[in-house]
């Protein structure tokens, strides 16, 4: 660990634990509480052999020390310097987005998506569309058409027949309303949270969607059978093709089928004759098949393959013809503490429109604890003055009473005016599929969405209490760092003739112990520091050249050590030429050994420039014990021995 990592983990806290907010120590007019310490404890994990009392009071005084340290920062201003603020800015823009989602709401969407997981729903459909055949949007009629549907369901008429009448999904032509099993992910969100909590048998409520109204019925389930993984022939269906064209094409897909049944291989017809071009360069083989992600008839002749290596018949999709064949099924995955899976069923929810829930949370905080006031409730002004400056069109008489700086909205004490909400419009007033613009009311209610997220994003420390703590942290982290920078190890490292005059004053503390001259192989994994070891066993005096040829993954150190620094020299003696074998570390698989050149049977003293970093490391000591006398007469410390005590129990 670097010296800088060093005292950051000194000065940074960690868990929460339950106590009530009491100062455990005042320095000079400042407080340090106790829940503030046990954060850092606890993180630090400092416990002297099981002594708790000891280990607090151990920890204490580096505490103490440390808030000291980071007060006299502040006092001189070193959080205004520019390179402390980078450095925080960066990391909240690293980590900031990861404290944009509710932790509960995201576990319970990932126990909710992991339970559906578990079953496929047979599912037929209704949809009922806004527009009329003649293209033009007439929701009264919709829902004429709705409400009869509903009715004779509730009569008892077949969900599949009147599918096949009034359903406007183009895909009932072929599928007669019948769209195959689904699975978690299959379906808008809000279709499957429908089908998924109606019982088999069963039709929901219609789910209103942005084109028109959708009803469901469940017609069976089946626990999960897994993913496929199948190779494809596909003979595509070129547009335009006349009745002569298929027949060809149907006539080859039997022809290729004849061939499999006769033993030709899949792979190489497949990418012969295969239009599917991604799949055929690999000899058919398709990515990993989930239910609910094909048409219903590939799906069902892709399950009903009972076998690894079965071939199915060819049959026909919108797409063409297909021949598919089974290579193996991997099973569903039943274990909820399955780590891997865990973590692709969050990533499929922030990548879903149920990740909203989480969204929908952060509007709810940004309105209680800031408060969201609309301050321009005159939509027809607002309407006029938008469309005139969106479509650059002359200004209309009821929009001239506004201007860009006309304020809009409020949240918490910012202010959002005109010129805001136009640079939002300009851009997102319209569908993304290209289908026109938005209502004015829905663009509207998106740009306060929008802003609310970006307030709770710019104001995080408000409302997550441990965003808060980790900025503030690094913050005073990093100023720890500076002052002790400038207070002790710059002033150590630079002051030579104090240096030479503490070694003179203890030159019989810097004297060598049994030593060796080595070079130290760090390997990144066991294989390397072996053929290494190799290597350089054939070639001794090569091995400058040999750790260079590997750079990426071994490091080389030739210096002076003493043998207990020496890796797996055990109670051997050392000797010029002598190597010793690799030592794994086990925590992170590295591996490291050393060849010796010199060996020193003796104890010699060191000379100056051999002991210089002793002697600093001992003139920072005595830097830092000096400045911490001063800090503490001007921040005098005073410990409350009773909430103390409270924190020792």
């Amino acid at each position: 660990m670097n010296r800088k990592s060093l005292f950051l983990l000194l000065a940074l806290c960690g868990s929460m634990l339950s106590v009530t907010a009491q100062t455990l120590f005042t320095y000079g007019p400042y407080k340090a509480d106790a829940k503030e310490f046990l954060r850092a404890y606890n993180k630090n994990n400092t416990n002297s052999g099981g002594n708790k009392a000891r280990s607090v009071k151990e920890y204490l005084d580096l505490y103490i020390k440390s808030k000291l340290k980071v007060r006299e920062a502040y006092e001189r201003r070193y959080d205004t310097l520019a390179s402390i603020n980078t450095e925080v800015e960066n990391l909240r823009a690293q980590i900031a987005e990861s404290f944009m989602t509710d932790p509960e709401i995201i576990g319970r969407l990932q126990k909710e998506a992991f339970q559906r997981s578990q079953k496929n729903i047979r599912v037929a459909h209704i949809f009922i569309a806004f527009k009329n055949p003649a293209g033009l949007t007439d929701t009264l009629a919709a829902q004429n058409r709705r409400d009869e549907v509903l009715k004779r369901l509730q009569n008892g008429e077949d969900f599949l027949q009147l599918a096949r009448q009034f359903s406007d999904d183009p895909a009932v032509k072929i599928n007669g309303g019948e769209i195959g099993f689904i699975t978690v992910f299959t379906l808008p969100y809000e279709f499957e949270n429908a089908i998924y909590g109606t019982a088999v048998g069963k039709t929901t409520a219609p789910v209103r969607s942005k084109i028109g109204y959708h009803i469901f019925k469940n017609l069976g389930e089946r626990k999960s059978p897994g993913k496929m993984k199948a190779r494809q022939i596909l003979l595509a269906t070129p547009p335009g093709a006349d009745e002569t064209v298929k027949k060809q094409l149907a006539a080859l897909a039997d022809s290729l089928y004849r061939r499999l049944q006769a033993g030709d291989e899949f792979g190489p017809l497949a990418k012969t004759y295969s239009n599917d071009y991604i799949s055929a360069a690999n000899n058919g083989m398709m990515p990993d098949i989930s239910v609910g992600q094909y048409d219903p008839v590939f799906e069902k002749a892709l399950w009903g393959l009972t076998r690894d290596s079965a071939v199915s018949k060819p049959f026909q999709t919108s797409h063409g013809w297909h021949i598919l064949q089974r290579v193996g099924v991997k099973p569903a995955i039943t274990d909820a503490n399955n780590k891997e899976y865990q973590q692709e069923l969050q990533q499929k929810i922030m990548a879903d429109s149920r990740w909203k829930a989480s969204k929908d949370h952060i509007y709810k905080q940004v309105r209680e604890k800031a408060g969201v006031k609309q301050l321009l409730n005159n939509d027809i002004a607002l309407r006029a003055y938008s469309d005139s400056l969106l479509d650059h069109a002359p200004m209309q008489e009821a929009g001239k009473s506004l201007s860009p700086s006309s304020t809009v909205l409020s949240i918490g004490k910012e202010t959002y005016d005109l010129s805001d909400w136009i640079s939002y419009a300009g851009v997102f007033r319209f569908r993304p599929d290209g289908t026109g613009a938005k209502p004015f009311e829905q663009v509207k209610e998106e740009w306060v969405q929008h802003t609310m997220f970006e307030y709770y994003k710019k104001n995080l420390e408000d409302f997550n209490e441990e965003f808060r703590n980790q900025m503030a942290e690094f913050r005073d982290g990093n100023l720890f760092f500076e002052i002790m920078q400038q207070e002790v190890w710059t002033r150590a490292q630079s002051d030579t003739a104090a240096l030479q005059a503490l070694y003179e004053k203890n030159r019989k503390d810097y004297t060598w112990k049994l030593s060796a001259d080595v070079v130290i192989f760090f390997c990144s994994d066991p294989s390397i520091a072996q053929t290494i070891y190799d290597k350089v066993k054939a070639n001794p005096a090569g091995w400058k050249k040999i750790a260079d040829t590997y750079s990426e993954k071994v490091l080389a150190d030739s210096s002076r050590y003493e043998w207990s620094q020496i890796p797996n020299l055990n109670k051997m003696t050392p000797r010029a030429g002598m190597m010793t074998s690799p030592l794994v570390n086990e925590s992170d698989n590295t591996a490291s050994f050393a060849y010796i050149f010199n060996a020193y049977p003796q104890t010699l003293q060191r000379s100056f420039s051999e002991a210089k970093g002793l002697v600093i490391n001992d003139y920072q000591v005595i830097l830092e014990k000096q400045w911490e006398e001063l800090l503490r007469k001007k921040y005098p410390v005073v410990i409350d021995q009773k909430v103390l005590g409270a924190v020792l129990k």
